[in-house]
Formats: C-alpha cells, structure tokens, sequence
C-alpha cells in the first residue's frame, strides 16, 4: 500500500461534522457511533488522571469488511506538558469505532455537502467544554452537562453569566481546545522517496543550501537559518533513523500524518525504537495489532500549545478490524521522542552550520576582497597604458610636426 500524508487544513466547522465522516484535527470529536460515546474515565491520562481532550480522528473505513464500512479512529492527548514523558504515551489514549453500512443512524448514500443538510444528533448527554459524554449536570440551571469536576470548572467563567439561560450562545471550548483543521489526504510521491541521490548530487545540494543560507546572512535574515525545521539539520553520524526521516519528508514538511496501514513507522530516531512483539494484542478479540498511522511533529505546530511535545506517535489497531458491535474500543499508540542526545547533537550540528555559514561568507568576503583589488589593478593598469598612449601620440604629433616646418 502506498504511503499516505495528511496535511492539516483551514475548513467550515460544518463540513467537520458527523454526517460527512470527517478526518479533522482539534475541537470536539465528530462521534461515529452515537450511543455509546466514551466516559471521562475511558480517557484519563494515565499520569495525572484528569480527562484527556480530542487531538485527532481519522476516517478509514473498510470495503472488505461488512462490519467496518464505517470506521474512525479516535486520538486524545492530556494538555498537561508535564505529562509528556519521554518515550511514554500513557498521556494519548486511542479508540476504534467502525459500523456497517447498514446501521441505526447515517443513510446508506453519502449525505448531500450543504449546511442546510440535517445533522446528525449524538443521542446521549455531551460535555459542553469537550464533546465526550457528559452525565454530570450543572446544579443550578440543569441543562449544560459535563464528563468531569474539571470541565465544569473549567467552563464556569463563562457558563456563571449564562446560567439559566437555555439557549446558550457563548462557547469557551476554543480556549480549552485545539484549533480545527481538516486532514486533507494526499498520496506520497514514491519516486521523491526512492530517488537515490549520488554523491555529486549531494555536493551540489549542500552547495546550493549554504548558498541559500549565505543568501539569507546577506539579506539579514539569519534567524530564519537558525530556527529551521527539522529537514534543514544536517544529518548526523550518530543517528541514521533521523537522517532517513529527514530525507523522507524532504519536500512534504509540512505533513501533519503519515497513513501506512499493516506497513512500518518512520521512526525519527535511533533511540526508542518500539519492537513490533511488543505491542500488545487487541483487548477486544486477543487478535494481532499492526501498525496504521502516525501523527508527525508537525501537527503541534498547529496545536497552539507550546508544553505539548513528541517526536511521532505511532498508532497501532487491530489487524481483522475485530467486530466491537457498537463500542469504543482502546487501540494502542507509542510515542517516540527525540532524545537528548538527539536534540544535543542537533545543537551541535546547527552550531557547526553557523561556523560553516560564517565560514563562506568570510571566503565569500575575502575573495570580494580580492575581486575588488584586481578591479583596482586592472583600472590602474588601463589609466596608465592611456597615459602612455597619450604621451606616444603626442610624441609622434612634435615630430610630425617638426617635419613640417623642415
């Protein structure tokens, strides 16, 4: 299967919604199965046991698997940064909805793109601040629900002006939530990533990068060489895993997910690699686990919250798409970080980058320097064979002269 990539994009909050089987980032969930929404306790981060918040879901449903024609999978993620620890996900919890074509709540052709079209109602009480099921209700007005003391809490700074009111028209959710994007779908171009690139090759790209760096040195605009992105860090000896990611995603940076069903991750790094025997098998029916997709470093660029951290996080689900008759079911996930060594040696590599940058720019100067001399010199050289073709004119001009009047 080829390797799909997933870019995050700006869309209309009801393009994102249910009826439309959306792949989207941020905000609330668009629930698929609208019975059984998950509880606050399916989605406590397992370090500071609070509810975890909606990152990501992706809509991949299944032709060949009568049972999963519809099917999504679910990602939330703790705010907390404290709880990045790394190499460990028990901050993410992942969970697995699939439904037949033939099911209780969507029609059996796809919904008609317009905002008038009829929405899909969850039919269940949700949390007003997150999406997830909400059975706790506020005491004094008795309308808006939440999953947790925390969101309530959370909500009341705005909720307290509302409260009573029915139809509430204030919603925090975005102060508490990550922005919305869709997941827009492209394939990976597999001649980019195959291209073997010869030595010469390489010399004429490093070339052509350190002029583009002495370019920028030149215009003033060093700080963008200096927070450069992952693929502008030289690659390491030390770490091969890191220069392959690197290579792969040269061109597609801005690639928010990587979808490679029953295929492999690509790692970031040498260091916290996940052995496949590892990963632990389904919880629903004891069956195999394969990996599916991966959520790169570029999604928390559009997150809006700078404690979060991950090099990727790789999700893994069950290999039959077991049938969960209706449930949320867990599916695991392994995040993997860049280590300090890693982020040391990328110091090192950028520091070594600036003294090559500076490096050319003093040669650049140098040789400026001598340009400028020999201009000197050719200039000096032509004024004085005027000078001295002047004076032999003016030489043969007496003499001619000096004929004449002979």
């Amino acid at each position: 299967m080829m390797v799909q990539l997933g870019y995050a994009q700006e869309q209309e909050s009801w393009l994102l919604t249910n009826r439309f089987f959306p792949s989207k980032i941020g905000k609330k969930p668009s629930w698929l199965e609208l019975t059984n929404i998950p509880k606050a306790e399916d989605l406590l981060c397992d370090f500071c046991q609070e509810p975890c918040i909606f990152l990501c879901q992706i809509y991949a449903g299944s032709a060949h698997v009568s049972h999963a024609f519809h099917r999504s999978i679910f990602v939330f993620i703790c705010r907390n940064g404290k709880c990045c620890q790394e190499n460990l996900s028990g901050n993410i919890k992942v969970l697995r909805s699939q439904l037949g074509l033939k099911n209780p709540f969507y029609p059996d052709k796809p919904a008609i793109e317009s905002e008038d079209s009829e929405e899909i109602e969850v039919e269940v009480k949700l949390c007003k601040l997150c999406g997830c099921r909400g059975p706790l209700t506020c005491s004094k007005c008795k309308e808006s629900n939440y999953c947790s003391k925390l969101h309530q809490k959370l909500d009341w700074g705005t909720h307290k002006l509302r409260c009573g009111i029915s139809e509430e028209t204030v919603d925090i959710s975005n102060k508490t939530l990550f922005p919305e994007f869709e997941i827009v779908i492209e394939q990976e171009n597999s001649d980019h990533v195959s291209k073997k690139e010869s030595e010469k090759d390489a010399e004429k790209r490093r070339l052509k990068e350190y002029e583009d760096m002495v370019k920028c040195v030149e215009a003033g605009e060093m700080s963008n060489v200096y927070d450069a992105d992952l693929n502008e860090l030289p690659e390491t000896k030390e770490d091969k895993k890191f220069g392959k990611f690197k290579k792969t995603i040269e061109g597609y940076e801005e690639q928010v997910l990587r979808y490679n069903r029953h295929g492999s991750p690509l790692w970031i790094s040498d260091y916290g690699i996940l052995d496949p025997s590892k990963v632990p098998k389904c919880s629903n029916c004891n069956g195999k686990r394969t990996f599916e997709f991966q959520i790169m470093p570029q999604m928390l660029n559009e997150l809006e919250n700078y404690e979060l951290d991950w090099g990727i996080i790789a999700v893994y689900t069950c290999e039959k798409d077991c049938d969960i008759i209706g449930k949320y079911a867990p599916e695991y996930c392994y995040k993997q970080d860049l280590t300090k060594d890693d982020e040391q040696q990328s110091q090192i590599d950028m520091e070594n980058m600036k003294a090559s940058i500076n490096e050319l720019q003093q040669t650049r100067d140098d040789k400026q320097k001598v340009n400028n001399l020999n201009s000197t010199s050719k200039e000096m050289k032509e004024s004085k064979s005027k000078i001295k073709s002047k004076q032999k004119n003016t030489k043969k001009e007496t003499f001619e002269e000096s004929d004449i009047w002979e």
